[in-house]
Order: C-alpha cells, then sequence, then structure tokens
C-alpha cells in the first residue's frame, strides 16, 4: 500500500489546488518502504522554484461540526488543537494556528476557508485523510488547506483498542497543511499473504499509519522537526544547526532518487534527505552539531510516486551503502561535500 502527492484537476479561485496526501492502512496493518528522508514541496514560476509554505501566521481554520465515526465534533477540535500545539512546540521552527470555530461546510469546499473534518469515503478503503491545499502559483505561498478524516474507518481519542487513533492522524495531516511532504523512516515486515506491516517509526510524517489502537505517532521526530525547520526556522536556528552535502555515485555516475539518511550514534537522531537530480547531489539540513554516520538506499520497494512528482529516471539499481567514516557536522556550517559510492544489484 502506497500513498500519493498529485495536483487534482480543479482549479479555485487563486490558484491551484493540490492533494498533499493520502494517509492510507493496509487492511490489517500498513505498508511502507524502509527509506529515510523529509520532503517539502515546491512549485516553479517561470525560471524559479518556490517553497510551499504559509507566508502569514497563524493559520486560521474550522472544524466540521458533525459527529463521525464515532467522534464528536468537541472531540475532533480537541484533537486538531492538540495536534497544532505539538507543531508549534517544536524549538528549532515558528508556526502558529488558531480555531475561528465549527462550521456546516464540508473540507475541499471552496469556500476561502482552511476546515477539517470527516467525510465518509468508503471507497477509499485504504484511505484514512488527506489534505489539500489552494496556492498562489507565483509565490508558493499557501493560502488555504482542508484536511478530511475517512468516517468509514472507527475512530478514538483515547487509544481504544481496534479503533484508529485521532490525534496521530490529524498530527501527520496537519503536517502536510504546514507543507511537510512524507518521511519514509521507518521499518516494515512482509505479512502472510502478501502486503507489509510497520513495525517501526521515526517521523511523524511516515506515509502509512500503524494499526488500530497504536497511539505512538503523537510526537515529531527529529525528521519531522528538521523539515518543519527548514520550512519556517526559528530566530537563530541556522547558527545553531549544521548541513551535509554531497553525491550519490555509482561507476562516477549521479544516482537520482536516493535516500541519503544522516545517523547521529550519541542521540539516535534521523534525518534524511533525496538525491535531487541526474548528478546525484543531496543536502541534509537542520543537524544537530555533532558526528553523523551516511548511509545511501534505493527505493526499491516502494510506490516512487509517494515521493516524487516525476519518477522518470529514479534509479533502484544499486545496494545499501554507507559513507566510509563518519561525518563531523559544525555548529552554523556545512560539513566538507561527500560522497557516497554504491554498486549495482
Amino acid at each position: 500500500m502506497t500513498v500519493f502527492t498529485q495536483p487534482v484537476t480543479r482549479l479555485p479561485r487563486r490558484g491551484v489546488r493540490w492533494l498533499a496526501c493520502l494517509l492510507a492502512v493496509a487492511m490489517s496493518g500498513g505498508a511502507a518502504p524502509p527509506a529515510m528522508a523529509y520532503q517539502t514541496y515546491t512549485v516553479r514560476s517561470g525560471t524559479r522554484v518556490e517553497m510551499l509554505k504559509w507566508h502569514h501566521f497563524p493559520v486560521r481554520y474550522f472544524v466540521t461540526d458533525r459527529a463521525a465515526g464515532g467522534i464528536s465534533a468537541n472531540d475532533l477540535q480537541g484533537a486538531v488543537s492538540r495536534a497544532f500545539n505539538t507543531w508549534q512546540g517544536v524549538s528549532t521552527a515558528r508556526v502558529s494556528a488558531e480555531f475561528v470555530g465549527f462550521t456546516p461546510a464540508d473540507p475541499f469546499d471552496d469556500d476561502g476557508m482552511s476546515t477539517l473534518g470527516f467525510l465518509s469515503r468508503p471507497d477509499l478503503d485504504r484511505v484514512l485523510g488527506a489534505t489539500d491545499y489552494l496556492i498562489n502559483t507565483t509565490t508558493g505561498e499557501i493560502v488555504e488547506s482542508d484536511i478530511f478524516f475517512n468516517s468509514a474507518f472507527p475512530w478514538s481519542v483515547s487509544g481504544e483498542s481496534g479503533r484508529f487513533d485521532l490525534e496521530s492522524i490529524v498530527l501527520h495531516e496537519t503536517g502536510h497543511l504546514f507543507g511537510l511532504g512524507h518521511s519514509a523512516i521507518g521499518e516494515t515486515e512482509l505479512r502472510a499473504g502478501g502486503g507489509r506491516t510497520v513495525i517501526a517509526a521515526e517521523a511523524v510524517m511516515f506515509p502509512i499509519a500503524f494499526p488500530a489502537g497504536n497511539t505512538s505517532a503523537r510526537t515529531p521526530r527529529p525528521d519531522d522537526e528538521a523539515g518543519l525547520s527548514s520550512l519556517y526556522p526559528r530566530e537563530g536556528v541556522t547558527a545553531e544547526t549544521g548541513t551535509i552535502s554531497g553525491r550519490v555515485t555509482r561507476d562516477g555516475q549521479g544516482v537520482l532518487g536516493a535516500h541519503v539518511v544522516a545517523f547521529d550514534p550519541e542521540t539516535g537522531a534521523l534525518v534524511g534527505g533525496f538525491t535531487v537530480n541526474a548528478q546525484g547531489d543531496f543536502t541534509i539540513a537542520r543537524l544537530e552539531p555533532g558526528s553523523y554516520l551516511l548511509r545511501a538506499e534505493p527505493v526499491d520497494d516502494a510506490d516512487l510516486d509517494s515521493f516524487f512528482d516525476d519518477a522518470r529516471g529514479v534509479d533502484v539499481d544499486f545496494r545499501v551503502a554507507y559513507h566510509d567514516r563518519m561525518v563531523s557536522v559544525p555548529k552554523g556550517g556545512g560539513a566538507p561535500a561527500v560522497e557516497i559510492k554504491v554498486v549495482r544489484k
């Protein structure tokens, strides 16, 4: 089971509406690649590439005033408020949101409001929720964002067995609302009869949910925090953190679409990035100063459309590889450029 990041076709008043995420589950456990990275979204304007992000805070939002999936409107609003407070608590970033009130409107209505609420979509039998944007295609500014939660699933705000944890899913989707893409830091295992089950995830923005009853995804991890602070850095954070840049190569040629992860053995933090061009260039930013182990791996057991708007040319024909030495990241600067050499499978 995979998720998709793709534009939808309707063109509202002020720009283009994008479908940012379908958070999916398998029928008896989720499935996701064991690759690693945080992502943000971009839009091209002429020769410029603009980051998709809010330009003004607080983000003002509404909550649909109907109960669904075993959850009252007040319970939904409470979970949403806690999720926004969690993102606002990331010390390296600066974001904020404000609850305006309840509304009879549905998510995805073209009404100029950012609305979060339930919709019944039994046809989307593996989709727990989805986020979309209305954007200014010239500046990349997000001007509206709606989120729906699928009331065809059973929900809970207390970790009830057999029901999906609403706060965990809200936290994931509100991460998308702020402009975060998917992280793939996680681990899965094959299930008897096909498919995969999530057994560990080190990012809230991991694209597949834990099984029903699990509440472990209510706290952002280092990869999530690095992504948020890349979009909305708190004043001074650039001088306090560092960067690793380099290339992934095979036979002297760049590898497009490799996942590269920086692992801090002192703290256990994992922060990742993709190689973004045919030269195999990557950058991993917002790293705490320290020494890191670097690993490169292919996205070879996932639908590439889960992570790339255009997956043509993405290379998965190589083995997992590590940089041959630890990389020291200085405070407020960048480590010397590195090259991670991989070989064909």
